[in-house]
């Protein structure tokens, strides 16, 4: 099967969702929450996500997770990250308690396809606060695409994770699965970065970002993805648009549609003239409508 056939085929079954002048939606990818180690470069990055979430909950945005929530390939415990990342969860399950959050799966957290897997793991979590066990998201379902459908009929949103454009992240992930957790993760800590990751090596990440803009072309759509790990708003030339992640060394990206709107922003720590901290939301670039594309 080809790449384009692979995309394809995410959106066989997608769940569609409205998108009217009303509708806000913010976008996350490729948190990779993990389990507190050395390798958990979210961790660093939780603060300003926790943040952003809070922001994003008061204005009523509801929130989609585009894959690769979790670190599954370097780590076999979902169960560890819950309770590492506890306060990530708890805000997730706020989003969930409202039907407010739908998710993705990625190359990463490919196993959250199994419903079995869904429902027992992310059926609850221990929150520190209560002492106790907590509904997390019960009965959740991940998708491999969401179609985020214009009520105007302009031009649909395709979201999907874009691993579907390698084969050993999509057909033979168990593999890379192994190489990453016994083979590339030990030489990361040796400086040696894996040269099968799309986010890691710029060959990969250009060849993979083609590929998603060429499909995107050919289906006359506006196509969101992750994966790469390289925040961008496309063009009515090219209509491929990335999230970017959670674990930019300087913070983490996000696109906010709203009014029929997209905006690429970025989460940073700032400082304020009295030398406080505090977490900054920043426009990258122009606000783009879905009417120009």
């Amino acid at each position: 099967m080809s790449a384009d056939a692979r995309i394809s085929a995410a959106f066989q079954d997608a769940l569609t969702l409205p998108l009217t002048d009303c509708s806000r939606y913010v976008l996350i990818s490729d948190c990779h929450r993990g389990t507190g180690g050395t390798n958990d470069n979210f961790a660093r990055n939780e603060p300003l996500y926790l943040a952003a979430l809070q922001y994003y909950n008061q204005r009523s945005f509801t929130y989609i997770e585009l894959g690769d929530g979790d670190e599954l390939w370097e780590n076999r415990s979902l169960k560890k990250i819950k309770e590492i990342h506890t306060a990530s969860f708890r805000m997730l399950s706020r989003f969930y308690a409202d039907a407010r959050l739908y998710a993705l799966y990625g190359n990463h957290d490919l196993v959250k396809k199994n419903a079995r897997f869904s429902d027992k793991q992310l059926c609850t979590f221990y929150c520190d606060h209560a002492q106790t066990e907590q509904p997390l998201c019960p009965g959740i379902h991940f998708y491999e695409g969401i179609i985020l459908t214009d009520e105007k009929r302009k031009k649909d949103i395709y979201l999907t994770h874009g691993h579907q454009t390698d084969l050993l992240n999509s057909t033979f992930w168990k593999l890379s699965r192994f190489l990453v957790r016994y083979v590339w993760r030990p030489l990361e800590k040796l400086g040696i970065p894996d040269p099968t990751s799309a986010a890691k090596n710029n060959t990969r990440k250009k060849k993979s970002e083609e590929k998603l803009t060429r499909w995107a072309g050919g289906h006359d759509c506006l196509l969101i993805t992750g994966h790469t790990h390289h925040p961008m708003i496309g063009t009515a030339a090219s209509p491929y648009c990335n999230t970017g992640s959670c674990v930019h060394p300087s913070g983490i990206t996000a696109i906010e549609i709203e009014h029929r709107c997209l905006t690429l922003v970025k989460w940073t720590v700032s400082a304020r003239s009295d030398l406080t901290l505090y977490a900054a939301r920043e426009q990258l670039g122009k606000t783009v409508c879905l009417d120009d594309y």
